[in-house]
Protein backbone atom coordinates (compact mmCIF):
# COMPACT_ATOMS: atom_id res chain seq x y z
CA UNK A 1 0.00 0.00 0.00
CA UNK A 2 1.68 3.47 -0.86
CA UNK A 3 3.00 5.59 1.90
CA UNK A 4 0.17 8.65 2.53
CA UNK A 5 1.85 11.70 0.93
CA UNK A 6 2.08 14.74 3.40
CA UNK A 7 -0.28 17.63 3.29
CA UNK A 8 0.66 20.72 1.66
CA UNK A 9 1.54 23.35 5.01
CA UNK A 10 0.99 26.23 2.51
CA UNK A 11 -2.67 24.29 1.66
CA UNK A 12 -3.24 21.94 4.10
CA UNK A 13 -5.44 24.05 6.67
CA UNK A 14 -5.04 27.93 5.87
CA UNK A 15 -7.82 28.95 8.36
CA UNK A 16 -5.88 27.42 11.23
CA UNK A 17 -2.71 30.02 11.19
CA UNK A 18 -2.84 33.94 10.19
CA UNK A 19 -2.45 35.17 6.47
CA UNK A 20 0.47 37.87 6.20
CA UNK A 21 -1.57 41.02 5.90
CA UNK A 22 1.14 41.86 3.09
CA UNK A 23 0.92 38.31 1.20
CA UNK A 24 -3.02 38.36 1.34
CA UNK A 25 -3.16 42.02 -0.17
CA UNK A 26 -0.66 41.07 -2.79
CA UNK A 27 -3.22 38.31 -3.98
CA UNK A 28 -6.09 40.54 -4.23
CA UNK A 29 -3.89 42.78 -6.27
CA UNK A 30 -2.98 39.52 -8.78
CA UNK A 31 -6.72 38.52 -8.93
CA UNK A 32 -7.78 42.11 -9.79
CA UNK A 33 -5.10 42.33 -12.01
CA UNK A 34 -6.00 38.95 -13.78
CA UNK A 35 -9.21 39.29 -13.75
CA UNK A 36 -9.33 42.80 -15.88
CA UNK A 37 -6.85 41.47 -18.18
CA UNK A 38 -9.76 39.10 -19.00
CA UNK A 39 -7.56 35.25 -18.26
CA UNK A 40 -8.06 32.77 -16.02
CA UNK A 41 -5.85 31.04 -13.45
CA UNK A 42 -4.76 29.00 -15.59
CA UNK A 43 -4.01 30.92 -18.76
CA UNK A 44 -2.49 33.26 -16.69
CA UNK A 45 -0.12 30.16 -15.27
CA UNK A 46 0.48 29.11 -19.26
CA UNK A 47 1.20 32.85 -20.34
CA UNK A 48 3.90 33.43 -17.62
CA UNK A 49 5.16 29.90 -17.69
CA UNK A 50 4.57 29.40 -13.69
CA UNK A 51 2.69 26.69 -11.89
CA UNK A 52 -1.00 27.32 -11.87
CA UNK A 53 -0.64 25.77 -7.94
CA UNK A 54 1.61 28.74 -7.07
CA UNK A 55 -0.59 31.00 -8.53
CA UNK A 56 -3.08 29.67 -6.58
CA UNK A 57 -1.00 30.09 -3.48
CA UNK A 58 -0.15 33.72 -4.12
CA UNK A 59 -3.96 34.60 -5.25
CA UNK A 60 -5.48 33.24 -1.81
CA UNK A 61 -2.24 34.60 0.44
CA UNK A 62 -0.61 31.55 1.62
CA UNK A 63 2.54 31.81 -0.89
CA UNK A 64 5.12 33.56 -0.39
CA UNK A 65 6.13 34.83 -3.99
CA UNK A 66 9.68 35.73 -5.45
CA UNK A 67 10.38 38.40 -7.28
CA UNK A 68 11.76 36.23 -10.32
CA UNK A 69 7.90 34.98 -9.93
CA UNK A 70 6.12 38.04 -9.58
CA UNK A 71 7.99 39.73 -12.82
CA UNK A 72 6.69 36.95 -14.83
CA UNK A 73 3.47 37.78 -13.70
CA UNK A 74 3.56 41.49 -14.07
CA UNK A 75 4.85 40.89 -18.11
CA UNK A 76 1.82 38.96 -19.32
CA UNK A 77 -0.56 41.53 -17.14
CA UNK A 78 1.14 44.36 -18.36
CA UNK A 79 1.84 46.29 -15.32
CA UNK A 80 4.87 47.39 -13.08
CA UNK A 81 6.02 45.06 -10.26
CA UNK A 82 5.43 48.14 -8.51
CA UNK A 83 1.41 48.39 -9.55
CA UNK A 84 1.88 44.92 -8.43
CA UNK A 85 2.56 45.44 -4.82
CA UNK A 86 0.90 48.18 -4.28
CA UNK A 87 4.30 50.64 -4.03
CA UNK A 88 3.51 53.25 -6.69
CA UNK A 89 6.32 55.75 -5.43
CA UNK A 90 9.07 56.73 -7.55
CA UNK A 91 11.97 58.90 -7.38
CA UNK A 92 10.75 62.01 -8.96
CA UNK A 93 9.43 63.88 -5.85
CA UNK A 94 6.75 66.05 -8.00
CA UNK A 95 4.99 62.46 -8.66
CA UNK A 96 5.55 61.85 -5.04
CA UNK A 97 3.94 65.09 -4.02
CA UNK A 98 1.17 64.86 -6.76
CA UNK A 99 -0.17 61.14 -5.66
CA UNK A 100 -0.29 63.10 -1.95
CA UNK A 101 -2.79 65.42 -3.41
CA UNK A 102 -4.83 62.89 -5.13
CA UNK A 103 -4.90 60.66 -2.02
CA UNK A 104 -8.42 59.66 -0.66
CA UNK A 105 -10.17 62.15 -3.27
CA UNK A 106 -13.41 60.82 -3.96
CA UNK A 107 -13.85 59.15 -7.41
CA UNK A 108 -15.69 62.65 -8.81
CA UNK A 109 -12.74 64.38 -8.09
CA UNK A 110 -9.96 62.34 -9.65
CA UNK A 111 -12.27 62.62 -12.90
CA UNK A 112 -11.93 66.38 -12.58
CA UNK A 113 -8.45 65.93 -11.90
CA UNK A 114 -7.97 63.98 -15.07
CA UNK A 115 -9.91 66.30 -17.26
CA UNK A 116 -7.85 69.26 -15.91
CA UNK A 117 -4.34 67.46 -16.76
CA UNK A 118 -6.03 66.34 -20.38
CA UNK A 119 -6.76 69.77 -20.92
CA UNK A 120 -3.09 70.62 -19.44
CA UNK A 121 -0.96 68.20 -21.82
CA UNK A 122 -3.45 67.20 -24.30
CA UNK A 123 -5.54 69.45 -26.62
CA UNK A 124 -9.00 69.32 -25.15
CA UNK A 125 -12.03 67.67 -27.55
CA UNK A 126 -15.22 69.54 -27.38
CA UNK A 127 -18.25 67.27 -26.84
CA UNK A 128 -19.94 68.31 -30.01
CA UNK A 129 -16.92 66.76 -31.59
CA UNK A 130 -16.46 63.70 -29.78
CA UNK A 131 -20.81 62.98 -30.23
CA UNK A 132 -19.40 62.53 -33.93
CA UNK A 133 -17.72 59.63 -33.28
CA UNK A 134 -19.82 56.92 -30.86
CA UNK A 135 -17.69 54.17 -29.28
CA UNK A 136 -19.70 51.21 -27.60
CA UNK A 137 -18.04 49.08 -24.98
CA UNK A 138 -18.62 46.40 -22.81
CA UNK A 139 -18.09 42.57 -22.60
CA UNK A 140 -18.77 40.43 -25.51
CA UNK A 141 -22.53 39.54 -25.84
CA UNK A 142 -23.93 42.92 -24.76
CA UNK A 143 -25.04 43.78 -28.60
CA UNK A 144 -21.76 46.36 -29.54
CA UNK A 145 -22.10 44.87 -33.34
CA UNK A 146 -25.66 44.21 -34.51
CA UNK A 147 -26.71 47.21 -31.99
CA UNK A 148 -23.66 49.21 -33.50
CA UNK A 149 -24.32 48.42 -37.10
CA UNK A 150 -27.57 49.33 -36.61
CA UNK A 151 -26.77 53.23 -35.33
CA UNK A 152 -24.51 54.07 -37.79
CA UNK A 153 -26.57 53.00 -40.62
CA UNK A 154 -29.38 55.30 -38.66
CA UNK A 155 -26.66 58.05 -38.49
CA UNK A 156 -25.14 57.42 -42.40
CA UNK A 157 -21.67 56.63 -40.98
CA UNK A 158 -19.20 54.15 -41.20
CA UNK A 159 -19.68 51.38 -38.77
CA UNK A 160 -16.03 49.94 -37.57
CA UNK A 161 -15.23 47.05 -35.06
CA UNK A 162 -11.88 47.44 -33.91
CA UNK A 163 -11.09 43.92 -33.97
CA UNK A 164 -10.99 43.88 -37.82
CA UNK A 165 -8.95 47.21 -37.34
CA UNK A 166 -6.49 45.52 -34.80
CA UNK A 167 -6.42 42.23 -37.40
CA UNK A 168 -5.31 44.23 -40.19
CA UNK A 169 -2.80 45.78 -38.67
CA UNK A 170 -1.12 42.84 -37.20
CA UNK A 171 -1.78 40.29 -40.37
CA UNK A 172 -3.29 37.74 -38.49
CA UNK A 173 -6.55 36.66 -36.24
CA UNK A 174 -6.90 37.62 -32.80
CA UNK A 175 -6.05 34.37 -31.04
CA UNK A 176 -2.80 34.07 -33.27
CA UNK A 177 -1.75 37.59 -32.43
CA UNK A 178 -2.17 36.34 -28.53
CA UNK A 179 -0.52 33.20 -29.41
CA UNK A 180 1.85 34.15 -31.77
CA UNK A 181 3.45 37.92 -29.41
CA UNK A 182 1.39 37.47 -26.50
CA UNK A 183 -0.77 40.20 -24.83
CA UNK A 184 1.42 42.98 -24.83
CA UNK A 185 1.75 43.16 -28.08
CA UNK A 186 -1.45 42.97 -28.44
CA UNK A 187 -2.47 45.60 -26.62
CA UNK A 188 0.08 47.60 -28.39
CA UNK A 189 -1.68 46.64 -31.95
CA UNK A 190 -5.36 47.63 -30.20
CA UNK A 191 -3.79 51.58 -29.19
CA UNK A 192 -2.46 51.32 -32.71
CA UNK A 193 -5.58 50.62 -34.21
CA UNK A 194 -7.39 53.05 -32.43
CA UNK A 195 -5.42 55.96 -33.06
CA UNK A 196 -5.82 54.99 -37.15
CA UNK A 197 -9.27 55.16 -36.37
CA UNK A 198 -9.56 58.04 -34.73
CA UNK A 199 -7.52 60.35 -37.39
CA UNK A 200 -9.27 58.85 -40.43
CA UNK A 201 -13.05 59.33 -38.91
CA UNK A 202 -14.38 62.14 -37.91
CA UNK A 203 -17.32 60.54 -38.14
CA UNK A 204 -17.99 56.63 -37.03
CA UNK A 205 -19.62 53.95 -35.04
CA UNK A 206 -17.37 51.93 -33.18
CA UNK A 207 -17.58 48.56 -32.00
CA UNK A 208 -14.81 47.97 -29.25
CA UNK A 209 -13.37 44.76 -27.53
CA UNK A 210 -14.33 44.23 -24.35
CA UNK A 211 -10.55 44.39 -22.79
CA UNK A 212 -9.90 47.44 -24.13
CA UNK A 213 -10.49 49.36 -21.06
CA UNK A 214 -7.48 47.14 -19.46
CA UNK A 215 -4.92 49.71 -20.82
CA UNK A 216 -5.16 52.88 -19.65
CA UNK A 217 -3.28 54.91 -22.32
CA UNK A 218 -5.66 53.24 -24.84
CA UNK A 219 -8.86 53.87 -23.24
CA UNK A 220 -7.75 57.61 -22.26
CA UNK A 221 -7.28 58.01 -25.66
CA UNK A 222 -11.02 56.50 -26.11
CA UNK A 223 -12.69 58.51 -23.92
CA UNK A 224 -11.10 61.90 -24.97
CA UNK A 225 -11.65 61.19 -28.77
CA UNK A 226 -14.94 59.28 -28.75
CA UNK A 227 -18.46 59.42 -27.31
CA UNK A 228 -18.52 56.15 -24.84
CA UNK A 229 -21.43 53.82 -24.19
CA UNK A 230 -21.30 51.25 -22.17
CA UNK A 231 -23.72 48.44 -23.31
CA UNK A 232 -24.29 47.00 -19.81
CA UNK A 233 -25.60 43.03 -19.42
CA UNK A 234 -26.08 40.85 -16.88
CA UNK A 235 -23.71 38.06 -17.25
CA UNK A 236 -26.02 35.60 -18.08
CA UNK A 237 -27.14 37.62 -20.74
CA UNK A 238 -23.50 38.07 -21.51
CA UNK A 239 -23.17 34.05 -21.46
CA UNK A 240 -26.06 33.33 -22.98
CA UNK A 241 -26.51 35.81 -26.54
CA UNK A 242 -22.47 34.61 -26.34
CA UNK A 243 -23.95 30.88 -26.80
CA UNK A 244 -26.56 31.91 -28.81
CA UNK A 245 -24.34 33.09 -31.51
CA UNK A 246 -22.56 29.50 -32.02
CA UNK A 247 -19.72 30.12 -30.09
CA UNK A 248 -18.75 27.44 -27.44
CA UNK A 249 -15.72 28.91 -26.67
CA UNK A 250 -16.18 30.43 -23.03
CA UNK A 251 -18.00 26.88 -21.69
CA UNK A 252 -15.52 24.78 -23.17
CA UNK A 253 -13.72 22.49 -21.14
CA UNK A 254 -13.86 25.31 -18.42
CA UNK A 255 -16.52 24.58 -15.65
CA UNK A 256 -16.26 27.50 -13.69
CA UNK A 257 -17.14 29.98 -17.00
CA UNK A 258 -19.85 32.19 -15.49
CA UNK A 259 -17.24 32.53 -12.18
CA UNK A 260 -14.75 33.81 -14.28
CA UNK A 261 -17.32 35.43 -16.68
CA UNK A 262 -18.45 37.54 -13.15
CA UNK A 263 -15.24 38.39 -12.15
CA UNK A 264 -14.01 40.34 -15.13
CA UNK A 265 -17.10 42.12 -15.38
CA UNK A 266 -16.61 43.18 -11.67
CA UNK A 267 -13.17 43.94 -11.97
CA UNK A 268 -14.18 45.82 -15.48
CA UNK A 269 -17.14 47.78 -14.13
CA UNK A 270 -15.49 50.88 -12.40
CA UNK A 271 -13.63 51.23 -16.15
CA UNK A 272 -16.49 50.62 -18.21
CA UNK A 273 -18.51 53.40 -15.88
CA UNK A 274 -16.69 56.23 -17.27
CA UNK A 275 -18.35 56.16 -19.95
CA UNK A 276 -20.57 59.06 -21.12
CA UNK A 277 -23.65 57.54 -21.12
CA UNK A 278 -24.29 53.51 -19.70
CA UNK A 279 -27.43 51.58 -21.32
CA UNK A 280 -28.39 48.41 -19.83
CA UNK A 281 -29.70 46.01 -22.95
CA UNK A 282 -30.68 42.87 -20.35
CA UNK A 283 -34.18 41.93 -21.37
CA UNK A 284 -34.62 44.70 -23.88
CA UNK A 285 -35.39 44.04 -27.65
CA UNK A 286 -32.93 45.29 -29.89
CA UNK A 287 -35.38 47.72 -31.87
CA UNK A 288 -36.26 49.49 -28.44
CA UNK A 289 -32.19 49.59 -27.40
CA UNK A 290 -31.63 51.20 -30.77
CA UNK A 291 -34.65 53.62 -30.14
CA UNK A 292 -33.21 54.28 -26.47
CA UNK A 293 -29.93 55.27 -27.92
CA UNK A 294 -30.58 57.51 -30.92
CA UNK A 295 -32.74 59.52 -28.39
CA UNK A 296 -30.25 59.75 -26.19
CA UNK A 297 -27.38 60.66 -28.04
CA UNK A 298 -29.40 63.24 -30.87
CA UNK A 299 -30.63 65.27 -27.62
Amino acid sequence: MPATQPADPATAHPEAHDKDPFLSALGERVRLLRARRGLTRKALAKLADVSERHVANVETGVGNASIQFLRQLSVVLNCSLAEMTGDEAASSPDWLMIRETLRGRSDEELAKARAALAVLFDQPTSESTRRQRIALIGLRGAGKSSLGQALATELGVPFIELSSQIEALAGCGIAEIHALYGQTAYRRYEQRALEEVIRAHSRAVIATPGGIVSEPATFNLLLTHCYTVWLKATPEEHMSRVLAQGDRRPMAGNREAMGDLKRILESRAQFYSKADQTLDTSAMPPVQALAYLREQLTR
